[in-house]
């Protein structure tokens, strides 16, 4: 498998596991990472999930350049060459959490840049370098970068397509935070756990009013989030959360 797929409790695991090929993603890691995704999507025992990659070099290199590339030119012409994933065709609104355990670049960093939170080990590296082979990022990468950090630092990634240490990345506000290898994946799960504390229809809605609301005018957006507010007051969840503060107790959500 080239991709790892587990679950924990109300969290999923999603590890791309081509170590050999510094987790390059081909053909097979996007159609297995497509379908882990739906049933991500689709299990309502699953709350949050978290990305990776297998061995201590990279998170994901990009592209297969010897596969995937030539794949894509091959079916330029099709609207959907590969299976959609989350950094391009896949609707979400679970968090995902990226645990970057090294280098990030091309479709890899864009794969990260398509999570909500980033945690990066000391050494990780985030960049685009696919102008280096005459090519433009392909998955998000000149739209996701250039509304997350400044235009300037967004150019500068990829218009020199040099890579950004991991400070470098917290520095601009590209990640939230750089931890000690050893530290990566128990701050990310103890991440998901804070995060399934919550109510999960709530952190669902707060997610799809942040993505979508970015391409709204303010005043859409107010009235886009006050559509989602009025909905998740109609729900079994909110009324728990009441009870539970007014007993002073913890609240048991359900995802209703």
């Amino acid at each position: 498998m080239a991709l790892d797929y587990q679950k924990e409790g109300k969290i999923a695991i999603f590890t791309i596991n081509r170590p050999e090929a510094r987790n390059a993603m081909n053909l097979e890691v996007n159609r297995e990472l497509s379908e882990a995704m739906a049933d991500f999507r689709d299990d309502d025992d699953l709350w949050v999930g978290i990305v990776t990659g297998a061995g201590d070099k990279a998170f994901s290199a990009g592209a297969d350049i010897n596969e995937l590339l030539p794949f894509l030119k091959k079916t330029a012409d099709t609207p959907w060459r590969i299976m959609p994933n989350p950094s391009r065709g896949f609707e979400l609104y679970k968090p995902l959490i990226a645990a970057v355990n090294g280098m990030a670049l091309g479709g890899g960093c864009e794969l990260a840049l398509a999570c909500d939170l980033r945690i990066a080990v000391e050494n990780a590296r985030f960049g685009q370098p696919e102008i280096l082979l005459g090519l433009v990022p392909g998955a998000g990468g000149t739209q996701r970068l250039s509304r997350m950090i400044p235009s300037c630092k967004a150019a500068e990634m990829l218009l020199m397509g040099k890579p950004i240490t991991a400070q470098e990345a917290y520095r601009i506000g590209l990640i939230n935070k750089v931890v000690p290898r050893e530290e990566l994946m128990s701050t990310a799960m103890e991440w998901a756990e804070t995060i399934c504390k919550a109510g999960p229809l709530a952190v669902r809605a707060s997610k799809e009013a942040m993505l979508k609301g970015s391409a709204m005018t303010l005043a859409d957006g107010l009235r886009f989030e006050n559509l989602l507010f009025t909905r998740i007051m109609d729900t079994e969840d909110f009324a728990e959360g009441v009870a539970a503060f007014n007993e002073k107790r913890k609240a048991n959500f359900k995802g209703k």
